[in-house]
C-alpha cells in the first residue's frame, strides 16, 4: 500500500508533464486574450458552501463528497468543483463593489469526488474553467462558449459539436415542474430507483437519466414552457452564436447534474474512434447562486472542462503534442580539471537561457555518453585534457554522428546565436 497510489487518482509524471503545461497555456493564453484573470481558491472549503451552493439534491452532495471533521471539530469538504469556492471568495473579497463584471479564470484546479473511477473520471481530478460574475447579457454565454471552443481546439481537440439549452428561471421553472410531475408520476414504478428518489426533490434530473431518460421521450420540455424573460434570452444566445459562426444544436434534455444553473445550460461534445461521444466541457449559468450564498443579487456563468479526460481524447485522437527536448546541451567531462571547466560552461550556458547538464554520478566517459543518449540530448560538449589545454571543446552532434572544436570562449554564442 505504502507504493501505490489511492484509488481513483493518478500521477503526473516527468515524461507527461508537458502534456498539462501545454494544456495550460493555451488555457492561460486564450483567457488573457478575453481579460479574464486568474483565481486559486483553497482545496478545501465548509461543508455547507457545497450544500446550499452544488445543492443538498445532487449526487455530488449526497453521494459524493469527501467530507470530515477537522481538529475544532468543523466539517470540512474537499472541493468537488470550483465554481461555489469562487463564489465564495467573489463574495468575502467584496469583489462585487469592483468594476463588474468580474472575469475570472482557473487552470489545473484540483476537485475531488467519491465515484466508482473509470476511463475519464476519477476521484482527484483537475479542472480548467471560467467564471465571470455580474454579466447578464447573453452576449458573455456566447463568449464562454466559445472561448471553450478555443482552448479544445488548440489542445488538439477538434470535431467538437455544441448542444444547448434553457431551463429557466425559478418563476418559470416553478409552473413547469408540476406539469413535469404530473408527467412522471404514472410513469413512476417503471423508473430507476434513483428516479423515484429524485421525483420530489429535483425530477428534471430523471430526464438526463440514462436509464430512463429513454422511456421519456415525449415529457414536456422546459424550452416550451420559458417566461418571456428567459425565452428572450435564449433567443438572444442563439443569435449571438450565429453572429460569430458557432454552429449548435439545442438539447432539451440537458439539465446538468448541479442545482444552482439557471436559464443556460450547454455542452461541447466530440466524438470517440469506437462511434461514441464524449463530453468535454459542461456550464452554464447561475443567477441565484451569489445571492443564495449572501452575496449580492448578482448575474454568474461559467464552464467547467477536466484536464484528464482532454489527455484522454489526445491519446484517442494522436494529438498529443511531442515532447520538448529535455536538453540543449549536456557536458561530458574527463578529469577534475575538465569538471570544474564543465560546471562554470554549464553554469554559463544556463545563464544565457540555454538547457544544460552535466554528470553527477561520477561515470566514466563511456558511461557518461550513454547516459546523454538516453536523455535524447541532440549536442554533446566534451572536456577532456587535451581541450582544456587548447582552451577549447569538442561538440559532437549525436543525431549526425558529427564532431568539431570549438574555441571554448565561442561555445556559448554557438547555442544563443539561433
Amino acid at each position: 500500500m505504502l507504493t501505490q497510489a489511492p484509488k481513483g487518482t493518478l500521477d503526473m509524471l516527468p515524461r507527461d508533464a508537458h502534456r498539462w503545461q501545454s494544456i495550460e497555456r493555451a488555457m492561460r493564453r486564450a483567457c488573457a486574450l478575453a481579460g479574464y484573470r486568474e483565481i486559486r481558491t483553497p482545496v478545501f472549503e465548509h461543508t455547507e458552501l457545497f450544500q446550499r451552493g452544488v445543492g443538498d439534491t445532487t449526487d455530488v452532495v449526497q453521494k459524493e463528497m469527501y467530507t470530515f471533521e477537522d481538529k475544532g471539530n468543523r466539517s470540512i469538504t474537499l472541493k468537488p468543483e470550483g465554481t461555489a469556492g469562487a463564489v465564495r471568495a467573489f463574495i468575502e473579497s467584496h469583489m462585487y463593489a469592483d468594476a463588474l463584471p468580474a472575469k475570472l479564470y482557473y487552470s489545473a484546479c484540483p476537485c475531488f469526488r467519491y465515484e466508482k473511477p473509470q476511463s475519464g473520471r476519477l476521484r482527484q481530478f483537475h479542472q480548467n474553467g471560467v467564471e465571470v460574475f455580474g454579466a447578464k447579457d447573453a452576449s458573455v454565454d456566447a463568449e464562454i462558449i466559445k472561448l471553450a471552443m478555443d482552448v479544445l481546439k488548440a489542445c488538439g481537440i477538434d470535431g467538437l459539436r455544441l448542444n444547448i439549452n434553457s431551463i429557466g428561471c425559478p418563476k418559470c421553472r416553478k409552473e413547469y415542474l408540476e406539469k413535469l410531475k404530473e408527467y412522471l408520476r404514472p410513469k413512476l414504478p417503471t423508473l430507476c430507483k434513483t428516479c423515484q428518489e429524485r421525483f420530489e426533490r429535483n425530477p428534471m434530473r430523471i430526464l438526463d437519466c440514462k436509464e430512463d431518460a429513454p422511456k421519456l421521450t415525449d415529457a414536456p420540455a422546459m424550452l416550451d414552457n420559458l417566461c418571456e424573460e428567459c425565452a428572450d434570452h435564449f433567443d438572444k444566445l442563439k443569435r449571438y452564436l450565429a453572429a460569430m459562426d458557432i454552429g449548435y444544436a439545442i438539447d432539451p434534455r440537458i439539465v446538468r447534474g448541479l442545482d444552482y444553473y439557471t436559464k443556460t445550460v450547454f455542452e461541447i461534445i466530440t466524438d470517440t474512434p469506437d462511434g461514441g461521444e464524449l463530453t468535454v466541457c459542461g456550464g452554464g449559468r447561475y443567477d441565484g447562486l451569489i445571492e443564495e450564498l449572501g452575496g449580492p443579487a448578482t448575474p454568474g456563468i461559467g464552464w467547467g472542462m477536466g484536464i484528464e479526460r482532454m489527455l484522454m481524447v489526445q491519446d484517442m485522437r494522436g494529438s498529443a503534442p511531442a515532447a520538448p527536448d529535455y536538453l540543449d546541451a549536456f557536458v561530458v567531462t574527463l578529469g577534475d580539471d575538465a569538471r570544474m571547466a564543465g560546471m562554470k560552461l554549464v553554469n554559463d550556458l544556463r545563464a544565457q537561457g540555454v538547457k544544460a547538464d552535466l554528470d553527477h554520478a561520477a561515470r566514466s566517459m563511456k558511461a557518461q555518453f550513454k547516459y546523454a543518449n538516453k536523455l535524447g540530448v541532440k549536442n554533446v560538449v566534451v572536456i577532456a585534457d587535451d581541450e582544456l589545454k587548447l582552451s577549447a571543446v569538442k561538440l559532437r552532434n549525436m543525431t549526425e554522428s558529427t564532431e568539431e572544436t570549438v574555441p571554448m570562449g565561442q561555445i556559448v554564442e554557438r547555442f544563443t546565436r539561433g
